[in-house]
């Protein structure tokens, strides 16, 4: 009887604590994510649509801008999935590589902008946490950034390379044939 006590209360706690944990959630990260989230959304209608399109397009002729700032950008305005759209604005070649650059960038900003990947804020949490008990969570999110912004340069300029590469080996190819 006593094994089934025991279960019986393990059962219940485990929604116990998975209901302080919502409730944590709700009165904690939903409400600065909604704060976030409308901050941008104002700051994008008080810029202006077009201006802020514009910048991003005259940004994409430089390949440092293009695979750093380009994709930072889009991650803080557009949020993720939806950060991926600014590709529309680079020429085709340079497509695979902005996407590269801009799914790795969706996880280094969550430590400084959470609302602009939300889903992945719960497992930074959970890393800040264990680090917090050795150093600030600040400087935590911060370095995470910066490494973020040299791996996604880095990516953006190999996948470029890589589908110039493999496209010239198509056009071969079609000449061939």
């Amino acid at each position: 009887m006593d094994f089934l006590v025991k279960l019986s209360d393990g059962f219940i706690g485990m929604f116990q604590a998975g209901a302080e944990t919502f409730v944590g959630f709700l009165t904690g990260i939903i409400p600065l994510l909604i704060t976030l989230i409308l901050f941008v959304n104002a700051l994008i209608k008080i810029i202006g649509e077009e201006r802020v399109f514009g910048f991003m397009q005259m940004c994409t002729k430089f390949f440092v801008l293009r695979y750093t700032l380009i994709p930072f950008l889009a991650c803080f305005f557009l949020t993720n999935p939806m950060c991926y759209t600014f590709g529309r604005f680079l020429k085709e070649e340079h497509k695979a590589a902005y996407y590269d650059a801009t799914v790795s960038m969706v996880h280094p900003i969550v430590g400084l902008f959470p609302h602009a990947n939300a889903a992945e804020l719960f497992v930074y949490l959970g890393v800040a946490q264990g680090f917090a008990k050795v150093g600030n969570q600040s400087e935590l999110a911060l370095r995470y950034l910066l490494a973020g912004f040299v791996v996604i340069l880095i990516r953006g300029i190999v996948t470029e390379r890589i589908v110039a590469i493999l496209s010239s080996r198509d056009k071969k190819k079609a000449v061939n044939a």
